[in-house]
């Protein structure tokens, strides 16, 4: 019994000895602890910052489906009002829609940066984000939208968004249709994180109906962006008066119900905005390839003893070859309807500068009158 009491206590300490063995086996050591934590570092390094992108693309996203939900809502009802269309001037639209949707702030044409970021990056589709200075976003124009011929407002929202915005005087209106949703009454830039950062399109940048941002150039010297030449809308006298100071416009003229000049004024986003004598001098040397207009110049060219137009130059410039019409241009010197700076001759491809209108019903030109729009 005794040698079988012994017995058992010796395995009883080799079984507590084994058990002690286990015990140290199975511990972690300080460098196994230190490298896994290190792993584990590593590896939140790599996936937490795409985690956080994610969910913050996410959240942009359901942002702007938000937005856009609120702001379709507010149009259906202005429709159903009947307080959708029949405006002139985008700030006209905004202060209508701030009865419908909670705007907090509305900055004018000339101080858009006080509702909206003063740079972003922008990049439609794939293309790479580029900066895009938002001070210069003046007119519908910039957001390819040219017809419009509208400012573009500056408005803050309660919910924290920022936006520009155009409106399209051709925005039509049903009380009694629930299919017009009012969104193509308006296009839209805005941002769902306000002035912080990315401001960035694809991530917190968003926009409604803008094809573009930004300058189109169809010519460019001197450091200067020349916008394809149009032919403008006339504005009225009371058009005029309503826009003048907004435009930078000194005269509305009374008799005049068919201002043009205002017209264009209208559309290049201010008077500045068009080209002035100086500018139409090196536009006409560029496409008649010399050097003999100045921005003083009056007068008379001859076109059949020295001069010829570079049609592939005109071509560059308005899409098409030139043809057998008058085409005007003006400056910003000039702000009555029928005062012109320069124009070609129709079939000798001459050049008057300051024409006389009366002159110009004498020989019964049949002309059409053009304008550009330029920036610096």
């Amino acid at each position: 019994m005794q040698k079988n009491t012994i017995t058992m206590a010796k395995v009883s300490k080799v079984a507590q000895r084994y058990m002690t063995a286990r015990k140290v086996k199975t511990a972690f050591t300080l460098a196994e602890v230190l490298i896994t934590l290190a792993i584990i570092g590593i590896v939140a390094a790599l996936t937490i910052p795409t985690l956080i992108q994610n969910y913050q693309e996410r959240a942009w996203g359901t942002a702007s489906r938000v937005f856009e939900q609120k702001l379709e809502e507010a149009l259906k009802v202005m429709n159903t009002q009947a307080t959708l269309a029949g405006y002139n001037t985008t700030q006209s639209f905004v202060f209508e829609l701030a009865n419908h949707l909670k705007i907090t702030k509305i900055c004018k044409n000339d101080n858009l940066t006080e509702c909206f970021d003063e740079k972003i990056y922008w990049g439609a589709g794939d293309a790479e984000p580029e900066e895009v200075n938002m001070a210069e976003i003046k007119t519908s124009t910039y957001f390819g939208l040219e017809d419009w011929e509208t400012e573009t407002v500056g408005l803050q929202f309660a919910d924290g968004v920022t936006a520009l915005v155009a409106y399209n005087p051709d925005c039509r209106q049903d009380p009694f249709s629930n299919q017009i949703t009012g969104t193509d009454c308006i296009a839209m830039l805005y941002d769902v994180s306000g002035y912080k950062a990315p401001n960035t399109s694809n991530k917190d940048l968003y926009a409604l109906n803008v094809s573009r941002l930004g300058k189109l150039c169809a010519l460019e010297f001197n450091g200067k962006c020349f916008g394809r030449p149009f032919l403008p809308n006339p504005l009225t006298y009371e058009e005029c008066k309503e826009l003048q100071g907004q435009l930078g416009l000194k005269y509305c003229y009374k008799w005049f119900d068919n201002n043009v000049f205002a017209g264009a004024a209208k559309r290049c986003g201010g008077q500045d905005n068009i080209t002035s004598r100086a500018d139409m001098a090196e536009f006409m040397n560029y496409i008649y390839n010399t050097d003999v207009f100045k921005s003083d110049s009056k007068g008379y060219f001859d076109g059949g003893k020295y001069l010829t137009l570079n049609n592939d130059r005109y071509k560059e410039i308005f899409g098409k070859d030139f043809e057998n019409n008058e085409d005007f241009y003006w400056t910003s010197e000039n702000y009555t309807s029928k005062q012109f700076s320069w124009m070609f001759h129709p079939y000798t491809h001459d050049v008057l500068i300051d024409p006389d209108p009366h002159d110009l019903e004498y020989y019964g030109l049949d002309y059409k009158i053009y304008a550009m729009c330029v920036y610096n």
